[in-house]
Order: C-alpha cells, then sequence, then structure tokens
C-alpha cells in the first residue's frame, strides 16, 4: 500500500488497520513541525486520497473556504458548485453530496485534512461543521477521514479531547515521533549520506531525528560541517528554526518556551512545583496543560525518581535541537566562521555532550534492554538522585533499569572520542555510587553496574569486578 518509507512501522500499521476495518475510520495524527506527518499519510494512503485539504496559514474563513471550493472544481469537475458556500455547514454538506456521486469502490476511500486548526479560524464554525460532516455523512460510509496537524496544543485539546461533536469520535490516534538513530542512519543513507555511527550521533545530539532538519545533511560533509553549515552560517537552516518552532505549536507559546528555558538550565530535571517556582506561571491546571503538550509533542519526558510517588515526578528537556540551540546557537550566531569547530573544543561542549548523550540513551530504552538481554521482562526505566547528607554523599544516577526479576540495572552514560579507560579514582568513585544507592535506596534487589559509553570500556585492572558488562553506541543504533 505504501510508497518507500523510513521507519514508522507501527504508524503504518495502525494506518493500514484503519483502511483494512470494515467500519468508518477517523483516525488523528498529531506530531511537531517537520516531522514527516503529511508525508506518512500520503505515503501510505497516496492511492486512495480522493479529496485533500491543507488549511492556509493566517487566513480568514472567507479565503479558507475559497481554497475548499477551488479544490472541489479542481477535484469534481463540473459537478462542483459554481461559486464558494457561504459558511462550513453548507460547504461540508456539498461536499457530501458531491461524494456520494463517486461511482461505488469495493475498497475505502480517504479524505484527507491537513493543518486542521488553521482552518478553524477565528469564529469560523469549521470544528462544529466538521464533527457534523463525520457523524451525520463520513461515519456511515466506507471512508478513512485523516486529520492532521502541527499546532500541537489545538489538536490535543480542541480533537483529541474535544468535548463536543467530536467527542470520543477519534477511531486512531497517531502520536508522529522524531525518529531514532537506527532510522535516522537508513534516512541518511537513503539520501546517500555515508557517515559512520559517531558522526550520526553527532548530528542526532545537535538536531534530533527529525527528518526535515536531517534532510538538510549535505553528503561528503563531515558532523561539524553540517552543524556549522546548519547552524551558524548566515542562512543556515536551523539558525532561526527554535523562534519559529514553538509559536508555530502552542498557543501562548511564551510560556512553553520559558519552561524550556527552564529546563535547559537543569540537567537532572525539575520538578512541576521547581518548574512553577523558576518560571513564575501559575499552580493551576494551565501549568499542567503546557507540560502535557511538551511532553505529547516529544519536547520534554517525564520519570519517577526510584522509590519516590507520583507527587514527585520529575520532568526533562530531551528535544536535543532546543538543547543544542539555548546552548550554543543563541548566544553564538553572530560570531563568523568555524564557530562549532571552536565551541566543539571547549569544556561547555563537553558538559552538553555528556548530557545530549545521556537524554539519546533514555530514549533508547527499548534497544538497551535487547541488548540486556533482557526485552521479554517487564522492567522499568527510572532515574536516582540523592543531595548527600553529613554521614553520606550525594549521587547521581541518570539511569536504572528497574527489573521485576529481583534487578536493578545502574547505568554510567559517557560520550568520549575514544574507548573509555577507567584509573583507580574512576573504580572507587563508582563503587561508592553503587554503595550509597543500596544504602539510600534501602533495595534488596541484585545491583548490576552497566556502562554505555561512545566507543566501548577499555577493559583494565579497573574496570574488572566493577562493571558487569558494557556496552558501545551500536547498541542505540539496532
Amino acid at each position: 500500500m505504501e510508497n518507500e518509507l523510513i521507519g514508522r512501522k507501527s504508524e503504518i500499521e495502525v494506518l493500514q488497520r484503519a483502511f483494512a476495518s470494515k467500519e468508518a475510520e477517523l483516525v488523528a495524527v498529531v506530531g511537531r513541525r517537520r516531522v514527516g506527518k503529511t508525508y506518512l499519510v500520503r505515503s501510505v494512503y497516496a492511492p486512495y486520497i480522493v479529496f485533500e485539504l491543507a488549511g492556509l496559514q493566517n487566513a480568514n474563513t472567507k479565503k479558507q473556504l475559497k481554497n475548499f471550493f477551488l479544490l472541489l472544481q479542481t477535484s469534481f469537475g463540473e459537478n462542483a458548485p459554481s461559486h464558494p458556500p457561504e459558511d462550513w455547514l453548507t460547504a461540508f454538506h456539498v461536499f457530501g453530496r458531491l461524494l456520494d456521486k463517486l461511482p461505488p469502490s469495493p475498497q475505502k476511500r480517504v479524505l484527507f485534512f491537513d493543518e486542521l486548526s488553521w482552518l478553524d479560524s477565528r469564529k469560523s464554525g469549521f470544528l462544529e461543521a466538521f464533527g457534523n460532516f463525520w457523524n451525520t455523512w463520513a461515519s456511515r460510509r466506507n471512508y478513512v477521514v485523516v486529520i492532521c496537524g502541527s499546532a500541537a496544543s489545538w489538536m490535543i485539546q480542541k480533537v483529541v479531547h474535544n468535548r463536543g461533536g467530536l467527542h470520543n469520535r477519534i477511531t486512531q490516534n497517531i502520536q508522529l515521533q522524531p525518529f531514532t538513530l537506527a532510522e535516522t542512519e537508513a534516512f541518511l543513507r537513503s539520501r546517500n549520506i555515508n557517515l559512520d555511527r559517531y558522526h550520526i550521533l553527532q548530528l542526532y545530539m545537535a538536531m534530533g531525528g527529525v527528518p526535515h532538519y536531517l534532510k538538510e545533511v549535505q553528503p561528503g560533509h563531515s558532523a561539524v560541517q553540517n552543524i556549522e553549515r546548519l547552524c551558524f552560517s548566515t542562512n543556515g537552516f536551523l539558525r532561526d528554526e527554535f523562534l519559529k518552532l514553538y509559536p508555530a505549536l502552542f498557543e501562548h507559546a511564551e510560556n512553553h518556551i520559558n519552561i524550556i528555558r527552564a529546563l535547559a538550565n537543569n540537567h537532572v530535571g525539575l520538578t512541576r512545583s521547581a518548574i512553577i517556582q523558576q518560571t513564575k506561571l501559575s499552580d493551576g491546571g494551565t501549568t499542567t496543560r503546557y507540560l502535557e503538550e511538551l511532553e505529547q509533542s516529544g519536547f520534554i519526558t517525564s520519570y519517577y525518581p526510584f522509590g519516590k510517588k507520583k507527587r514527585d515526578i520529575v520532568y526533562r528537556l530531551t528535544d536535543e535541537y532546543s538543547l543544542f540551540y539555548l546552548n550554543f546557537i543563541e548566544s553564538n550566531r553572530n560570531q563568523g566562521n568555524d564557530v562549532w569547530h571552536h565551541l566543539s573544543q571547549t569544556q561547555h561542549y563537553r558538559a552538553w555532550s555528556g548530557y545530549a548523550f545521556e537524554s539519546i540513551c533514555l530514549k533508547h530504552i527499548p534497544q538497551i534492554k535487547q541488548a540486556l538481554g533482557i526485552a521479554g521482562i517487564y522492567s522499568e526505566a527510572s532515574a536516582f538522585y540523592s543531595k548527600g547528607t553529613k554521614d553520606e554523599p550525594g549521587i547521581q544516577v541518570d539511569l536504572l533499569i528497574d527489573r521485576k526479576d529481583q534487578v536493578v540495572n545502574l547505568f554510567e552514560l559517557k560520550f568520549y572520542n575514544a574507548a573509555l579507560s577507567l584509573d583507580a579514582k574512576d573504580a572507587a568513585d563508582l563503587r561508592e555510587k553503587v554503595r550509597v544507592f543500596k544504602e539510600v535506596s534501602k533495595t534488596r534487589k541484585q545491583v548490576f553496574l552497566n556502562v554505555i559509553a561512545s566507543f566501548g570500556l577499555k577493559t583494565n585492572e579497573h574496570s574488572l569486578g566493577i562493571v558487569d558488562k558494557w556496552f558501545d553506541m551500536n547498541i542505540l543504533f539496532e
């Protein structure tokens, strides 16, 4: 059914299942700007789309209706009306009648409404009319209706959580996320970009797995060269993307940006109360909604620290591009040539790269479990932090996997340009970390210490007896 697609296996299965079902399907596809929503829908459904409408950005209702009318004329020819409809209720009534005139089809047809939030301009009545169209016409026909939008807050609040005519009408909901490392590698290779995994990892740390960003990577150039051109040159594609990204996705985007900035400055993450304290946002439902929208759009990740309760949930910035922009691009956009070559040699780079690598590992937990051989064992990934007391030093464990077979795997995550080699002090620090974790957490489970480093671990006298298993970056690409 689909054209050549990189990855997206579970999303393709959802779309295929909707097409194969014996009932009408209303499919919502939500995702951040430039993540490939439209491409996914067209690739899977291209032969079966009988009508496609995309909203016009910043256009009023009259212009949206005229665009709809012109597309009706293109799609239905002489059967289409001779003038634009006056309102959306009339427009969808006419639309249903035109669709009924199509010859019978043995298989489903697809209607695709893209950038739905732009269609629902102020006081347009679009959403009410669309809900009526689904309830009174489309839900009774052999159709898949796909609705898609980049404005995550609008799609989530107005469609997915709709309390009106679309309440509980969504039959399939796809939240499209950026590519994994494996998908990124496959995507780059499909474009004849043959970088090794260390260079791909560096690119991913700067721009994540957003397909539209990765399309700008040029073959024959190193990661440093591509990052320099895309992020720091005068016409760099990602130089000002941050300034457009959040306003395109969220209403009152300044509040979302304030949360992102607060999290960018706190690598261990922040609780909701700490976010409120730092951003001065209200302690109410709107802040909870901002956090939900950011998480559902893939910018932040929430987790429960090991042994903590639900109220102790911690939020962490896990969008690679946002972190990179706030750390490097924002303050270095006018520094001339070779900016990134210079910045990548600094201590600030080393601190950022360590955190960025940790975030990437947190996004690839299934791959890590597979490498451990515990994919079939129920487990939960979290982190552990202890501030320390006068009797015990503080420790930070950025990733641990708590398993139901009475084992806890503690991870050291290290980004480095060569194999990691432990010395006597490193070994002593790791032993102390394991000891303090056992003491403070009061766990009775077996504790294994694991290392994931970009080029793995160099086994020596200091690693023996302390590191139970180590892995290199290759496991993240599985």
